[in-house]
Formats: structure tokens, C-alpha cells, sequence
């Protein structure tokens, strides 16, 4: 598992840069090109790095101000087929699936839990979905609207801010859930509304038996036990990249229904459906955070204490840093 990285040095770090890349294992294809960059001055490194190696690098970076004065840009390989590369994947210590580039899990959460007009627009088509599955009491569109809510980007950012101190993310992340819940229950309760209105449907849906979407209103210790395997499942998936095990992940919450119910028991009527989802939707939200606040302080401490794990850079010697 390679990752790209295309650095942007000043002229004055450069042989620090390249000493740094050359002693660290788990590099490969390193390429330099003098004076290549204009904005910001300076050299343009190339080089593929294994993903064990890569927080370690990039931390080295940091110490040289390279992210101040230059530029880390950090890529995915898909597929690199080369004897070398090979042979930094093997030379790096560690299992490349393990391994957390946390400056990565840093911003790529913190640009995907921003409350843009997509965002919105998700989370609110998908609550539609779900009280559309609450009315029919259907298991299929409860999973449906499940995988398609994006809430857990926003609950992720919240987590990875709280471990790394980054009040900025925290802020954005929590205006994205609070607003977008909102939003998305206002806009539902509206719509049923207008449904009731037309006759489609009245208060005695709340009154009916559902045995397929009755779950929603009942929130129990498997709730708990639920929203934190999928809080740790959650993470696990974002920081090793296995993204792919998110989907389970979404169908597995019950954060988007409670939300729908609570919004169909608002237009019809239903105070005491109203509660109990919200206890739902609380359940849920309060169990993925804790959970991913806790996976995440675990693999930070595992990644700072063992040693094998993060290559010995160690600062580089003589590099000249600006005052």
C-alpha cells in the first residue's frame, strides 16, 4: 500500500528534504526537481512512500516547517508495479492496512463534516426516505435511506477533533450535525404535512403495528451496544482505509429513521413517538462519538508507543530552520 507524495521545499531545506527521504524506510521512485516550483519558490520532490512510513514522514516535514514555507501534497497509488516499490513495502515496518496517516484522517474529515448545500440535501432525502419507510413499514427503504444519510462524516470529524485539539473542526463538525438534523426533520415533518393533508395518510400510522420499522421507537441497551461497535468499526474503516466497511456501518445506526420518526410523529400528532425517537436518535448519536473518541485515543497511543511501528527519523541533523 504506496502513497504519493509531492513536496514543495525551500532551496534552504532541500538537502535536510532529501536526507530525510533517503534514511527513512519505506520510500521508493524519489525524484527531485530543482527550482520546478514558482508559487512557493523552491524544489519539487516526487516520491512514493509505503503507508507505514508516511505519518513519519510527514512529521519530519512538519519539524522542517516545510508545510509552512512549502507544500505536503499526499496522494493514493492504486497500483504500482515496480521491484522497488516492493521492496519498500517490505523494508517498512508494520502492515500497511494498520497503518494511520493521521494528518490525512485529520483533513479528510474535517472537509467532508463542512455543512454545504450537499451535505443538506442528503441527509434531508434521505430522513424522507425513512419516514416514506416508517408509513409503509418497510425494512428495505429503512436500509436504503440508512446507506445513503452522511451523518457519520460530521460524527467522525467531531471525534477526530476532540482527540487532536482542533477546536476549528469541532465547531464545523457539530454545526454540520445539528443544523443538518434539523434541517433534514423540518423539512420531513413538513412534507408529511402536506401527505396528511392530501389524505394519504393520518395520526392512526403511529396507532399500527410495525414489524419491520417498530425497532425505531424502542431504544433498548442494544441500541448502545449497536452505535458503538459501529463507532469503532467507523474509524477503524477510515484510518485504515477500508473504506468499504462503512457501508456496513450505515446500515447498521439508527440515526437517520429516529431522526424521520421524530419528524412524522411531530406533523401527526404523536408525543410520546416524538421521545422515543429522539432517545433513539440521542442513543446513537452519544454511542458513535464515545466509541470513535475512544478507538481513536487508543490508536494514537499504540502508534506514539510501539516502537516498530513508526520509523526512527528522528530530527535531521544540522537542518537549518527559519527563525
Amino acid at each position: 500500500m504506496l502513497l504519493h507524495l509531492r513536496v514543495t521545499v525551500p532551496p534552504d531545506r532541500t538537502d535536510d528534504v532529501r536526507d530525510l527521504f533517503e534514511r527513512c524506510p519505506g520510500t521508493a521512485h524519489l525524484a527531485v526537481f530543482p527550482g520546478s516550483s514558482l508559487d512557493p519558490p523552491g524544489d519539487l520532490f516526487l516520491v512514493d512512500v509505503a503507508r507505514e512510513s508516511a505519518d513519519a514522514l510527514v512529521a519530519g516535514l512538519r519539524r522542517l516547517h516545510v508545510d509552512r514555507d512549502g507544500g505536503i501534497t499526499i496522494e493514493t497509488v492504486d497500483t504500482a508495479v515496480s521491484a522497488r516499490a516492493e521492496r519498500a513495502e517490505e523494508e517498512a515496518p508494520g502492515d500497511g492496512s494498520d497503518a494511520v496517516v493521521w494528518e490525512q484522517v485529520v483533513r479528510t474529515t474535517a472537509a467532508d463534516s463542512s455543512l454545504s448545500v450537499s451535505y443538506l440535501a442528503f441527509l434531508t432525502i434521505a430522513t424522507l426516505l425513512a419516514a416514506v419507510a416508517i408509513v409503509n413499514d418497510s425494512a428495505i427503504l429503512v436500509i436504503g435511506a440508512m446507506v445513503l444519510g452522511p451523518e457519520f462524516a460530521p460524527l467522525a470529524g467531531l471525534a477526530v477533533a476532540l482527540v487532536h485539539r482542533r477546536r476549528g473542526v469541532a465547531r464545523t463538525a457539530a454545526k454540520a450535525l445539528v443544523v443538518g438534523f434539523a434541517v433534514a426533520i423540518a423539512v420531513t415533518a413538513l412534507v408529511t404535512l402536506v401527505g396528511r393533508g392530501l389524505g394519504w395518510f393520518g395520526p392512526e400510522v403511529l396507532a399500527m403495528e410495525r414489524p419491520q420499522t417498530g425497532f425505531i421507537t424502542r431504544p433498548d441497551r442494544w441500541s448502545v451496544v449497536v452505535a458503538v461497535l459501529a463507532g469503532i468499526a467507523g474509524v477503524l474503516s477510515l484510518t485504515s482505509a477500508k473504506s468499504g466497511a462503512l457501508v456496513g456501518v450505515f446500515i447498521s445506526v439508527t440515526t437517520v429513521p429516529a431522526a424521520a420518526d421524530m419528524a412524522v410523529a411531530l406533523a401527526l400528532g404523536g408525543g410520546t413517538e416524538f421521545w422515543r425517537a429522539t432517545a433513539q436518535l440521542g442513543i446513537n448519536l452519544a454511542g458513535i462519538l464515545v466509541a470513535a473518541v475512544a478507538t481513536l485515543a487508543l490508536q494514537r497511543a499504540l502508534w506514539r508507543r510501539v516502537p516498530q511501528v513508526v520509523p526512527r527519523l528522528g530530527a535531521t541533523d544540522g537542518a537549518r530552520l527559519p527563525v
